[in-house]
């Protein structure tokens, strides 16, 4: 259908705490989702991303998450919401400082624009990537 705009989907996912069993599922659900989005290494991109996002919710919370994908042509949104009360300032740590706590490294590094916002039970940490159509 020529001229027709794709309209936005979503991928919604809850994890259990720590089972990290979930980030692997949730990457799987992710890539179905995103298809021939975005240009060439989008996807992948994406899909290290929100690894980095889900397992940090897991391994430094004790309730779980909600994963949320929204994606049209021209962006992609993905929020990772726990519910481990209190926003902290993220840590971010110096390039040359091994390979713990790295994943809010990369999402600051490759992601178009990213953050963390306080709810009111928990947080949300999200990171946006521009595409365009494919």
């Amino acid at each position: 259908m020529a001229g027709k705009a794709r309209q936005p989907t979503q991928l919604l996912r809850k994890v259990g705490g720590a089972d990290l069993t979930a980030v692997p599922e949730v990457r799987h659900a992710l890539r179905e989702l995103l298809g021939t989005w975005g240009g060439p290494g989008a996807g992948d991109v994406a899909e290290l991303l929100t690894s980095e996002l889900v397992t940090n919710a897991l391994v430094h919370t004790g309730h779980g998450a909600i994963v949320t994908a929204t994606v049209d042509p021209g962006q992609l949104r993905v929020e990772v919401r726990d519910f481990e009360a209190g926003l902290t300032a993220p840590l971010v740590p110096p390039a040359d400082d091994g390979t713990h706590g790295r994943g809010l490294f990369l999402v600051r590094e490759l992601a178009d624009s990213w953050g963390i916002e306080e709810r009111d039970t928990g947080k949300v940490v999200w990171f946006e990537l521009n595409g365009g159509a494919a």
